[in-house]
């Protein structure tokens, strides 16, 4: 019961992007990070997967093929996050997510509304219930964002930087809930994120890109490494994996300059 990825390729505007990933595997309970430089392929994967672009090859969600899916199959197994979310709509915060809950959940009306007010508690959007999401800063946006995909309960959570728009407390606040959300509920969770301290505390298991292929998978501690920052990156960084703290991945210097 995972989402498995044993081939995919993609083209863009007839351009090659991912190239023969293989390997890759996420499993129900655990957040796995995608990581990697800019252009790596990380929201091409992502959208790939949900099938927002075309993806060929081999992959699957609990052995479930999901190429010859169409875009409403998929969208009753997972739920696919962009980076950018924008809204016109006139509607509250509140109506949104409970919008977001009756798209896909049918239950009783005080069901439903209990389920939001949790959801809202929970991503500290509460005070902002009745705001309009107009009215709302980007960061605030984005954690609305979060809850209309969560709410949805899909077996999948595809989240392309969730974390980009938010201030330090709710980075830390959001992955916690994300990975206590997986374990709990055994919801498969792929986030793509640029903070490999982030990445390091939070996932279970990473992934790694660079230029469209797999650089590396597997445990923070055996992906995070000092060379391995070195050939994805471009970068000279320490890793610490203290017992008592969080680990960290601190970069150092690039190992070639702008304009070298």
């Amino acid at each position: 019961m995972s989402l498995v990825i044993e081939h995919l390729d993609c083209r863009l505007g007839g351009r090659a992007v991912l190239h023969g990933l293989a390997g890759l595997r996420a499993r129900p309970g655990e957040l796995t990070a995608l990581i990697g430089p800019n252009g790596a392929g990380k929201s091409t994967l992502l959208r790939a997967i949900a099938g927002i672009v075309r993806g060929e090859g081999s992959f699957a969600l609990n052995a479930e093929p999901l190429a010859p899916l169409s875009l409403t199959r998929r969208a009753e197994r997972l739920y696919y996050l962009p980076q950018e979310t924008p809204s016109r709509a006139v509607l509250s915060v509140f109506e949104a997510v409970l919008l977001a809950r009756r798209t896909r959940i049918s239950e009783a009306p005080a069901a439903a509304l209990a389920r939001v007010g949790e959801t809202l508690r929970a991503l500290e959007l509460e005070p902002l219930a009745e705001r309009e999401l107009g009215q709302l800063s980007g960061g605030q946006r984005q954690r609305v964002a979060i809850a209309q995909a969560v709410i949805r309960e899909p077996r999948l959570l595809l989240l392309d930087e969730p974390t980009s728009a938010l201030d330090l407390h709710h980075q830390l606040q959001v992955l916690d809930w994300l990975t206590r959300l997986a374990a709990e509920r055994g919801v498969i969770v792929v986030v793509a994120i640029h903070d490999l301290s982030l990445a390091a505390r939070f996932a279970r298991h990473i992934w790694v890109l660079k230029e469209g292929r797999v650089a590396a998978s597997g445990a923070p501690g055996e992906v995070l490494t000092g060379a391995r920052l070195r050939e994805v990156y471009a970068i000279e960084a320490h890793v610490e994996w203290p017992a008592d703290e969080p680990p960290r991945v601190t970069p150092l210097a690039p190992t070639r300059r702008l304009g070298d």
